[in-house]
Formats: C-alpha cells, sequence, structure tokens
C-alpha cells in the first residue's frame, strides 16, 4: 500500500482510470444490448451479474499477471506467423462477436424476435449471462493487459478496474435503456461491435490496428448520430404543431355578422 503516499502512483491511477472506463465502453454496448433481449424485470439483474462477472474476470487475472504475461509467448508456427495463447483469445472473441452482432443485425432487420418472451425468460437468462461471461474474458484480457504496460503496483490496477466498473454500473442502465428505446442507436451500437469484433480478429492474426483510429471513428458516428437524432425530433415537432394548427383551423367557428 505504499503507492497511496506516491503522487506518481495517484497521477497513474487516474489516466488508468480514465483508459478503462473508454475500453469498458464496447463491454457496457455488448451488456447493453444482450440484456435488452430479457423481460424488463431481468434487464438490470443481469446487467449487473455481467459486470460484476467483468470485475472478477479483471481481478483474478491482476492477481495472475504471470500467467497473463505468459499468454504472449508463442506457442506454436502457422505459416511462419508465431500464434500465442492471447492471440488465439482475441481471435476467437473476435469470430465471437462478429458472428453474434451478425446475428442481432439480422434478428433487428428482419423482425426475427419473438413476441412472446415469457416463454422462454429462464432459458435466455442463462444463455444471455453466459455469453456476457465468455466475452468478459476477452474484454478483461486487453484491459489487463492495458494495465500492466501502465502502471507497476498492482494495487494502483485493482483500484482502477474497480472505480471502472463502478462506472460502468452507473452508466449501463441509462444507456441500456436508451439504446432499447432507439432502434437507430441500437443499430449503431451493434455496428460498433462489428467493427471491435473485426479489430479482436486483426489483433490476434497480428496486424495490429491503433485504438484511436477506432475511438475516433466511434466518436465520430456518435456526433452524426446525434444530429440526426436532434434533426428527427425536430422534424417530428414541427409535424405536430403544423397538424395542431390544422385541427384548430377545422373546429374554428365561422361568425356570420347579423344586419
Amino acid at each position: 500500500m505504499d503507492w497511496l503516499t506516491d503522487p506518481q502512483a495517484w497521477l497513474g491511477l487516474l489516466t488508468l482510470t480514465a483508459l478503462e472506463i473508454v475500453l469498458g465502453i464496447d463491454n457496457i454496448v455488448f451488456i447493453s444490448i444482450l440484456s435488452g433481449k430479457l423481460p424488463a424485470a431481468q434487464q438490470a439483474p443481469a446487467r449487473t451479474i455481467g459486470l460484476v462477472l467483468a470485475l472478477a474476470t479483471r481481478v483474478l487475472l491482476l492477481l495472475s499477471l504471470s500467467w497473463v504475461i505468459g499468454l504472449t509467448a508463442p506457442l506454436f508456427n502457422v505459416l511462419g506467423k508465431a500464434i500465442s495463447g492471447r492471440d488465439i483469445v482475441l481471435i476467437l472473441g473476435g469470430l465471437f462477436l462478429l458472428g453474434k452482432s451478425t446475428h442481432e443485425i439480422h434478428g433487428t432487420l428482419e423482425g426475427a424476435e419473438l413476441d412472446n418472451r415469457s416463454t422462454r425468460a429462464t432459458a435466455s437468462f442463462a444463455s444471455i449471462i453466459i455469453q456476457i461471461g465468455l466475452l468478459d474474458m476477452v474484454f478483461s484480457l486487453d484491459s489487463v493487459i492495458t494495465a500492466v504496460g501502465m502502471v507497476d503496483q498492482i494495487g494502483v490496477m485493482i483500484a482502477a478496474v474497480m472505480i471502472a466498473i463502478g462506472f460502468m454500473m452507473f452508466a449501463a442502465g441509462p444507456l441500456g435503456g436508451f439504446v432499447e428505446r432507439h432502434p437507430t442507436v441500437k443499430m449503431l451500437a451493434l455496428s460498433f461491435l462489428l467493427l471491435i469484433g473485426t479489430t479482436l480478429l486483426a489483433e490476434g492474426l497480428g496486424q495490429h490496428i491503433p485504438k484511436g483510429y477506432i475511438y475516433f471513428a466511434m466518436a465520430f458516428s456518435v456526433l452524426v448520430e446525434t444530429l440526426n437524432f436532434r434533426l428527427r425530433k425536430h422534424s417530428s415537432q414541427n409535424a405536430s404543431e403544423a397538424i395542431t394548427g390544422i385541427e384548430t383551423a377545422e373546429v374554428k367557428p365561422v361568425i356570420i355578422p347579423t344586419h
């Protein structure tokens, strides 16, 4: 606990916490979309369990740093390319995310989602928690490797992860509700997951893609969608006012002058 009196460690904590929150955005989006498939009463518990699993996975990985670092060691070669345990995890995670996102987009476009959710609530809750847990492992590995590269104190790493997960727990509910209420935002979020899945797959195959490019593309897309959202809202208000004006004109009494 010597880092508590070290100003440099506190600076590292703030920086790492901010980075962990940014890296956790994709985790929140994935959990929000999956939990949105459940009945309303089960969505909040699913989000909470998913984020608790994310926290537990990250802390366990941080407490097993020697094993995590060992994942970057080459295991075998394929066509002259060294493949490590981390590469395998990223490739499998990327493929899973691509498949899941594509399935969700197809279901949203085709309207394939069942209306009667109560008949599959128990099975869906269990399967969704399993899916969240699997992707938590992939996102957690990337998060922990980033933490190891930034700071040296294990206490700082765990504190940053706990603060970041706490923020995600606070933001997951409002974000999930917003995504479910606005279909275009949900489609944009699913597109983000496709992009992230492609990035994970490329990273696993040895093609490094700077995270800054990914986050810039996501931020720009959010800005465009925000402008579209405001435009649709403004157009809807104008249309509503026009309809109200027409109705008022139709019921306006006609005054006949008397002589």
